[in-house]
């Protein structure tokens, strides 16, 4: 009797797992704004997404606006406008007072594509124009298979069309902050190459190669000044080559210990309306 019992329960088990999976997707949904670009699919490359990210990260320092991308595999059970509502009300991409951000929300599996425009942009991008970069831009791409020469021709629309617009300039603490992020980044990079080097080659030659590294990263890369590169450079070397030897002050790690999530990047409080048009492919 228990031989035939314990199937039944092998096999309920199953399907409750199974539901359950299912019912974490549904209330999860949205995941967390931490990029310009977010993937879940695995769809774009590294390269791909970094040039993407890279693209969308200038255009927001030079006019303000801020537009991101999430694909996703699908948006089931609900249908990607309701999807899309969630997303800009969580994400709220876009400046605080203008509004002005938009999202490219692609559900791969589903074969559909929405653009959510923020209400400072319905004028210049009504649901009508959101509606053709959609079927005569993006998705002849996307037919082809072409995923990122889908959404690279998309974005370059609607830069071209955002551009055009009389926008408040960007603000300096916004650009400030994304050259502290970088800055940051560069310099913990720099340190734990630093540390490795330093181990292996010795302190000084250690310092050194991680400074120089440091500085050319910054320079070649990022884009940086070059006076602010010779600091990165220098600030590297007499952290890991110039130390004492007993290490206060650096050994827990205390003085970047919150600076880790440096690099993230985050909606300006933009508000959405519903605008925005969605299509398949």
């Amino acid at each position: 009797m228990l031989s035939a019992i314990f199937p039944r329960v092998r096999y309920g088990f199953g399907v409750a797992l199974l539901l359950f999976c299912m019912t974490a997707w549904a209330v999860v949904g949205v995941p967390e704004l931490s990029s310009r670009v977010t993937d879940l699919t695995a769809t774009l490359s590294a390269e791909q997404a970094t040039a993407l990210e890279n693209k969308l990260a200038a255009f927001e320092a030079k006019k303000g606006s801020q537009i991101a991308i999430l694909i996703v595999p699908t948006t089931q059970p609900k249908d990607i406008a309701e999807f899309g509502i969630e997303v800009a009300d969580l994400w709220q991409v876009g400046r605080k007072g203008v509004d002005d951000g938009v999202i490219l929300i692609v559900a791969k599996d589903d074969r559909k594509l929405r653009l959510e425009v923020g209400y400072g942009l319905e004028g210049v991008i009504p649901d009508a124009v959101a509606k053709r970069v959609i079927a005569e831009t993006i998705t002849p791409h996307f037919k082809e298979g072409d995923y990122a020469g889908g959404i690279d021709a998309g974005i370059t629309q609607l830069m071209a069309l955002i551009g055009g617009e009389a926008l408040p300039a960007p603000s300096e603490s916004s650009s400030e902050g994304q050259g502290e992020g970088a800055f940051m980044f560069i310099l913990m990079g720099g340190l734990i190459a630093g540390f490795v080097l330093s181990a292996m080659l010795g302190r000084v030659m250690g310092g050194m190669l991680a400074g120089l590294g440091s500085g050319l990263l910054a320079a070649l890369i990022f884009g940086v000044a070059f006076s602010a590169a010779t600091f990165v450079g220098l600030m590297v070397f007499f952290i890991v080559g110039v130390r004492s030897t007993g290490g206060r002050g650096w050994s827990s790690g205390g003085g970047f210990g919150g600076s880790s999530g440096g690099g993230s990047w985050g909606g300006g409080g933009g508000r959405f309306g519903g605008g925005g048009a969605s299509g398949s492919w």
